[in-house]
């Protein structure tokens, strides 16, 4: 929460980008090692046959277990690693306190609606007042530096 009369540091565009970079690298480093040792080398010509998914545990590790992992770490953390490495933490935009369950599932699939069009709702980031994408806003959520 931030001190009485004080505007709480928002984290911007490039902090989080650079967040999103990292935690897109663990989770590349998680989920290819598994999806060759459960599909083989032929799984990316098999996903692109298949328009998308090499099958069943292709969605399930690189859709379902991102999704859990990431309101996981919200819920538990206030962020991905990402942002604990910028400092950064995600917080309910009327209180500065801990966002609650609801309002974290909104945020992660209102991410659906920040890429489009041509991922403007990310990008409001930069030019936002509090640093809210669109996904913020929906959520009701704003990122802040974490004080350390």
């Amino acid at each position: 929460m931030p001190e009485a009369g004080r505007e709480p540091e928002y984290v911007g565009f490039w902090k989080r980008v650079l967040a999103s970079l990292v935690d897109v690298l663990i989770l590349l480093l998680l989920s290819v090692p598994l999806l060759l040792a459960i599909y083989g080398r032929e799984y990316l010509a098999r996903a692109g046959a298949a328009g998308g998914f090499a099958g069943f545990w292709d969605f399930v590790i690189q859709v379902v277990l991102p999704a859990i992992a990431v309101i996981l770490f919200w819920k538990l953390r206030g962020a991905t690693p990402g942002k604990m490495l910028v400092s950064a933490r995600i917080v309910d935009a009327r209180t500065g306190g801990a966002p609650g369950t609801g309002q974290l599932v909104v945020r992660y699939f209102a991410y659906i609606v920040s890429t489009l069009p041509l991922f403007l709702g990310f990008l409001w980031i930069a030019f936002d007042r509090r640093k809210q994408g669109f996904h913020d806003k929906l959520a009701r959520t704003v990122v802040v530096r974490e004080k350390r």
